[in-house]
């Protein structure tokens, strides 16, 4: 499996160094947040203290509106928690809304579980016991509305099983978290730091859930999972709110205009979120590798030949860049 953000396979093929080439291959946030200049000396030398992580898992709690009755987790990504899972949930069948975020299969299927991928969480076979949806979902931003959400997750309640949600491009679509509205339900929400801050690099993820299994999870992570600076600028972060609105906005409006630039260049736009667009042309393939020869990255998707993510190009500069590309390749096409 390839994940977008590693330039090596695109220098390898196509020459270059890195600062020559423009990601667009990730749904990650260009506009990072700043870390901050005071972050203090003892987040580098000594171990992370417990209350450090506390008062992340207050910031994450209030951020991501998580009811009081649920538990909450921190770990060095959310990778690591969605690979987690399958070791800590009941024995029976998962349904997989496919096409989607790899990582999830391949997680359940190392475990040896059975895993059916379903085209659609409203047709879900009668035996399923565990429902897993991306939402937003990967790669194509489809969206499902939070009353069919709670309605899912009281029927696997009902059949002692769990819907779980991995809420990795929430924070850009407001509203979409099924967060606020969960009571009783055996609802596990994982929940992802790096896309929407810009920060992939620092490894911070969460995961929301009945107690008993945050506790289960919490127990199989290591000891000083986190680093010090992890949980320093995920405390900061966190609670900038002001930050976090600003930032919505200004990705939603350059989403506008990369929507509007890959129409120019008669690419359909046909999905997405405010950090990623899905367009659809009859040569995919071959406009990603006629852009990859003009070191822009994107991503291509084996399982559907016409797909093709582009991420944002962070400011107008690098967004003109990839117009006279898209221009160009046109030609070779």
């Amino acid at each position: 499996m390839e994940h977008g953000g590693d330039l090596t396979l695109a220098i390898d093929r196509f020459g270059g160094a890195a600062e020559d080439w423009l990601d667009l291959s990730t749904g990650i946030n260009p506009y990072s947040y700043p870390i901050p200049e005071d972050l203090p000396a003892n987040a580098w030398t000594t171990l992370p203290a417990q209350s450090a992580q506390e008062r992340l898992i207050s910031a994450a709690r209030a951020t991501y509106q998580v009811p009081d009755n649920l538990g909450l987790i921190a770990a060095p990504g959310t990778q690591i928690l969605l690979s987690l899972l399958p070791t800590v949930l009941p024995e029976g069948t998962i349904a997989l809304a496919s096409p989607t975020y790899a990582s999830h299969k391949i997680a359940w299927l190392r475990e040896g579980r059975d895993l059916v991928e379903v085209s659609s969480i409203f047709a879900l076979p009668s035996e399923a016991k565990i429902v897993l949806l991306v939402n937003p979902n990967n790669p194509d931003g489809q969206l499902t509305d939070v009353k069919s959400l709670l309605h899912i997750a009281e029927t696997l309640t009902e059949r002692g099983g769990y819907l779980i949600l991995d809420e990795a491009f929430s924070d850009v679509v407001p509203g979409s978290s099924l967060l606020p509205y969960i009571e009783n339900q055996n609802v596990l929400v994982l929940r992802s730091f790096g896309k929407f801050f810009g920060l992939g690099g620092l490894r911070l993820g969460f995961l929301a859930g009945p107690r008993d299994l945050t506790q289960k999870l919490a127990s199989l992570l290591e000891s000083w999972c986190l680093s010090g600076p992890a949980i320093e600028i995920g405390t900061t972060a966190l609670r900038d709110a002001d930050w976090q609105r600003k930032t919505t906005r200004r990705l939603i409006e350059e989403m506008a205009d990369l929507t509007l630039l890959l129409t120019q260049h008669e690419l359909s736009v046909f999905g997405g979120t405010p950090l990623f667009a899905l367009a659809g042309m009859r040569n995919a393939a071959a406009m990603h590798e006629a852009l990859a020869r003009r070191h822009i990255w994107t991503r291509f998707f084996d399982y559907a030949p016409t797909w093709i993510r582009f991420g944002l190009p962070n400011g107008a500069e690098n967004l003109q860049r990839l117009s006279n590309a898209l221009a160009d390749a046109r030609k070779e096409l």
